[in-house]
């Protein structure tokens, strides 16, 4: 296999080559286990988009058996083919060796934030998002100003300038994904406790999110009045905070660490038989505590029982059953197409329980985009941080899943909804979360398409 120039260096006349630390580097034994077949790259949109064997899952494997051999350094040229990566696992679900490439990723990511020195204005860019997104009390005093800022145009018209795409392009990516700010991104109405209607079958608690919480409030207060509808009573910790999936992803370990130990002991006394998230990347890092708290003595056996009770909202409801009765969401059939979003399929292995609930709602047909397991290219922050290969992977997505002729987008991630609206044109096409479909049905309200 053919290394990019400027990978290999000379080791015998370079000394103290720059590599990974000796605190879990890629393991050896799951790098060994790839054959180099090639089957992860038609799924890889890195690969798709960039075209070069070292932005694929076995280059980046590749890279990261040489650099644990000392062979080549962490460096720039290296570490932008890790960066490169979207982090979806695609390649885990279609390897045929069952090689564990999202062990590998995550364990070099930390590598990567221990080891190399980016830019400054690489730094400052990940401080930035690294102390807003995941801060939701830090946020909600932005609102205010964010309201100001789009209610008076200023967004539209730096985006028709192209002002802050010119002083930088990943600003201006992270500014073109804003959501409307509404008067509900202000509230905070949902009470700690919510009793089930009716007979209560579980009592569970709900994990509100950071972004979602804000500025995606109805899908929350949607997917408790689902819940309690069906028999669970509903419990949310004032205490929580963020899930810590972004900070996870990008390899920062101890901010990471953190936002776990206080996420567990939010739910410490509840007393709850599940705990749901309503988001497809925060659940699969939630259930992941177990491996982030792993060599945490105080945290690692909280972790694993922490993890064990996490359920996505999808995945609970198909699992324990729909008791309220459904009604029709329009007059005439809806034709609906279900957004696979990338941490739900590839990374929880959770596809048929979405659409099984959605054929519930009478007078639902479901239509299956092409690429349907194909990134949006949103992945966390990385449409921020790498925004043209997001931009390409948007476009693509938007297209597929406007070519199915479906009257509207069910999507159950809070990111890929932000990236695909980016790129509807002219925004002919409604965007809603499985939950608020079922919301919707369940109160037997109409959707005005």
């Amino acid at each position: 296999m053919q290394v990019s120039e400027g990978l290999v260096h000379n080791t015998a006349s370079i000394k103290n080559l720059q590599g990974f630390d000796g605190h879990c580097p890629p393991d050896p034994k799951l790098i060994d286990s790839c054959v180099h077949c090639g089957f992860c790259l038609s799924t890889c949109p890195s690969y798709r988009v960039l075209g070069k064997e070292m932005d694929s899952p076995r280059g980046r494997i590749y890279l990261m058996d040489a650099i644990n051999e000392g062979e080549i350094a962490l460096n720039t040229a290296t570490v932008e083919h890790f960066d490169s990566c979207l982090g979806c696992l695609a390649c885990v679900s279609t390897c045929p060796s069952g090689v564990q490439y999202d062990k590998l990723i995550s364990a070099t990511r930390h590598q990567v934030e221990r080891n190399y020195h980016r830019s400054l204005p690489d730094k400052l860019i990940r401080q930035l998002i690294f102390s807003l997104f995941p801060n939701p009390d830090l946020l909600r005093i932005l609102l205010f100003p964010l309201l100001v800022y789009q209610k008076l145009g200023i967004s539209k018209l730096l985006q028709a300038t192209g002002l802050i795409k010119a002083i930088s392009p990943r600003l201006a990516a992270m500014e073109s994904i804003l959501p409307e700010i509404t008067l509900k991104s202000f509230q905070n109405n949902l009470p700690d406790i919510i009793p089930a209607n009716g007979e209560k079958r579980y009592r569970v608690g709900v994990i509100l999110g950071c972004v979602q919480r804000l500025f995606f409030s109805p899908v929350n207060e949607a997917t408790v009045r689902v819940l309690t509808a069906n028999g669970c009573e509903v419990v949310i910790p004032k205490s929580q905070g963020c899930c810590a999936a972004l900070p996870e992803h990008q390899g920062q370990t101890e901010q990471a660490k953190n936002l776990a130990r206080q996420m567990i002991d939010s739910f410490a006394d509840t007393n709850v038989d599940f705990v749901i998230i309503n988001a497809a990347g925060c659940g699969h890092t939630l259930k992941e505590y177990g491996h982030i708290l792993a060599d945490d003595p105080e945290y690692a056996q909280k972790a694993k029982i922490f993890a064990a009770k996490v359920k996505d909202s999808q995945e609970f409801l198909a699992n324990i059953g729909l008791t309220a009765k459904l009604s029709p969401l329009t007059e005439k059939n809806l034709t609906l197409v279900y957004q696979d979003a990338c941490h739900l399929l590839h990374g929880q292995k959770i596809s048929v329980q979405p659409r099984q609930l959605l054929k519930q709602i009478p007078g639902v047909t479901l239509k299956e985009p092409i690429d349907a397991a194909l990134c949006c290219g949103s992945a966390g922050v990385y449409n921020m941080l790498q925004p043209e290969v997001g931009e390409e992977l948007g476009k693509q997505k938007a297209q597929n899943l406007l070519n199915t002729g479906a009257d509207l987008i069910a999507s159950p991630n809070p990111g890929c909804s932000l990236q695909i609206s980016k790129y509807l044109p002219g925004k002919t096409i409604s965007i809603m979360h499985p939950m608020e479909l079922l919301d919707y049905a369940i109160r037997g309200e109409k959707l005005e398409i």
